[in-house]
């Protein structure tokens, strides 16, 4: 069976993962999943759709990640690995679609507006 080659895209991350079949090794950036993310929920994040499939342990994945911070690389990751699974077999679909985990997520950072401290946070206000 030949590679299956997808991409996902959180906030301004974006990412390309490679899967194929073999022993649930996860690579990311060249470096394995447990030194690329540190936090354990990133983890289970990125082995999400795994998990809600069965396919835990039967895919090899081999992401390349860049851009954003942490978390937006790991929803990056985990919507590519759900598109991926798609693309494997059409049955998989409405159990990632029933857990969130096929679409992909709208939320940016909304941007800073003139005369204000933030987005939404405005200067102090003095009264005199």
């Amino acid at each position: 069976m030949e590679v299956i080659n997808t991409s996902g895209r959180r906030k301004t991350s974006v990412a390309r993962v490679y899967m194929k079949p073999g022993n649930g090794k996860i690579t990311i950036n060249k470096r394995d999943i447990s030194d690329y993310f540190t936090i354990p929920t990133l983890v289970g994040s990125v082995k999400q759709p795994f998990v809600v499939t069965e396919h835990s342990e039967k895919f090899d994945v081999v992401a390349n990640v860049h851009g954003g911070g942490i978390t937006g690389q790991a929803g990056a990751i985990r919507l590519a690995i759900a598109k991926a699974l798609v693309e494997l077999d059409a049955t998989n679909k409405p159990a990632l679609r029933a857990n969130n985990l096929i679409t992909r997520d709208p939320r940016m950072v909304e941007r800073k507006k003139p005369g204000q401290k933030k987005a939404r946070k405005r200067f102090q206000f003095s009264k005199r």
